[in-house]
């Protein structure tokens, strides 16, 4: 099962840079919710209104670490923006049914030039 859950992970990562909207509203249950720092507890119908967007303003995520255990998993990506900026993130993901069932992000430091970027609170 943690293979699983992991080739679920990366294809969602893969599915969000293709700008692929329908696998991953098939990857996420009906019920799922989002919560980060900017949104808290959203269900699917109001994560993909606010939260998603054209990725085409990624370059590219490079994927750290994911840890699996039992039916949860934390994820550690770098991402390279277009324009130059990076950021750190780490998720975390329950999944249920083999589907991701809740994800909650925790942001990482912007930086952009090898320069760290300070984020307005």
């Amino acid at each position: 099962m943690p293979d699983d859950f992991e080739r679920l992970i990366r294809n969602l990562f893969a599915a969000y840079l293709a700008n692929d909207r329908q696998q991953v509203s098939d990857a996420l249950t009906d019920d799922f919710r989002f919560t980060s720092p900017f949104d808290d507890d959203l269900d699917k119908a109001t994560y993909f209104e606010r939260c998603w967007r054209d990725a085409g303003w990624i370059a590219r995520h490079d994927i750290e670490r994911i840890f699996v255990r039992g039916n949860e998993a934390f994820v550690t990506y770098h991402c390279l923006a277009r324009d130059g900026r990076s950021f750190r993130n780490t998720e975390f993901f329950t999944f249920e049914g083999g589907k991701v069932r809740r994800i909650e992000v925790y942001f990482g430091a912007a930086r952009q030039d090898d320069r760290f970027l300070p984020q307005s609170r």
